[in-house]
């Protein structure tokens, strides 16, 4: 399998996924790579980084090479990217497998944890990371 690229942030929202997003094009992207992650079969290299992945390509608050949703979208997002690659003691733009991701997630995230580490997300009130997360823990 390729490598694919995630920025910081979408190391957690994958646990969490639930089918919502910006568009029709990424729901149905995210929803692949969330297959790729949560299927323990499958073990690839996975690029880490603060700023725009695959799942951003297809979302429609796409600008040319940053976030464009509202004015402060940019830093908002790269911010939570710093703070998830930070905390799990990560490099950005370095090359891990999918495998030694997903037990950093389990190890070192706590579903409370996501208060700070995806403060002002929008998605965080429906509380489904937390919920994503919580199962992760308990495999």
């Amino acid at each position: 399998m390729n490598k694919r690229i995630l920025r910081g942030h979408h190391l957690l929202c994958v646990h969490g996924f639930r089918g919502m997003g910006y568009s029709s094009e990424f729901v149905q992207k995210m929803q692949q790579i969330v297959e790729e992650i949560r299927n323990t079969d499958l073990d690839f290299p996975v690029q880490v980084i603060a700023g725009l992945d695959e799942t951003c390509f297809s979302c429609p608050h796409k600008g040319e090479g940053y976030c464009n949703k509202s004015p402060e979208s940019n830093a908002h997002v790269l911010g939570m990217d710093r703070r998830v690659i930070s905390h799990l003691g990560l490099e950005d733009g370095q090359v891990y497998q999918k495998s030694e991701l997903v037990k950093a997630v389990k190890k070192y995230v706590e579903p409370e944890d996501l208060d700070e580490l995806c403060k002002g997300c929008s998605w965080l009130e429906y509380g489904v990371c937390k919920e994503g997360i919580a199962e992760l823990k308990k495999t």
